[in-house]
């Protein structure tokens, strides 16, 4: 494993080489003795992962293969990255989330706990680009809130608790709680009766 920084591993660590963690954020490059990352027990680490500096992860993490973590990250227990994904800093992600493969998930968003993103879902944080006109703000995602393959959320777009995004929904504007968005652009429903009767979606 390729360490940068001051590292903290907790036991249990099962690493299937390569790994790089602590890689230094574009302010901390040629420096040393910076705080690497924070990873808690028995953590699964696959085949070019990359954490950044300043990022810190509980107990029982997973990542797939290739999966980049950049600096200012917290991510919280039991949680699953998939292969390819990419987290692009200074966000927060709850305990208990599951983040399938070729996941984006930009700067600055927020995701709660017990959340579940599908495969090559997309999250946005800049609406004018590349003027940076108004600046960036990202998405959020509330506790046991799910979201489709292939959905796209917009930037400042909040997901409601337990609210469900379906496969391909372009989302352009805040879904309530316990709520479906479907359709490109997304429209607003209620949730499927089997939905609604789910532990996650109550």
């Amino acid at each position: 494993m390729i360490e940068y920084g001051t590292n903290t591993i907790g036991a249990g660590l099962q690493v299937f080489e390569p790994v790089t963690i602590g890689f230094p954020s574009r302010d901390k490059i040629g420096k040393t003795g910076f705080i690497g990352t924070i990873i808690g027990k028995n953590a699964v680490l696959r085949s070019g992962t990359i954490i950044y500096c300043d990022v810190t992860i509980g107990d029982q993490f997973q990542s797939g293969h290739n999966v980049l973590i950049r600096e200012r990250t917290s991510i919280g227990d039991r949680v699953a990255i998939g292969t390819a994904t990419v987290i692009d800093g200074m966000t927060t992600i709850g305990s208990d989330v599951s983040l399938q493969s070729m996941v984006y998930i930009p700067t600055n968003t927020r995701i709660g706990n017990h959340v579940f993103i599908g495969p090559n879902a997309v999250l946005t944080n800049d609406r004018y680009p590349p003027t940076g006109i108004g600046g960036l703000d990202a998405p959020i995602i509330r506790d046991g809130a799910a979201i489709g393959a292939n959905a796209t959320i917009l930037p400042g777009v909040c997901i409601g608790e337990g609210a469900l995004v379906a496969a391909g929904a372009i989302v352009t504007r805040d879904v309530p709680a316990h709520m479906l968005a479907i359709g490109a652009p997304a429209m607003i429903r209620e949730l499927p009766a089997v939905m609604s009767r789910h532990p996650v979606a109550r």
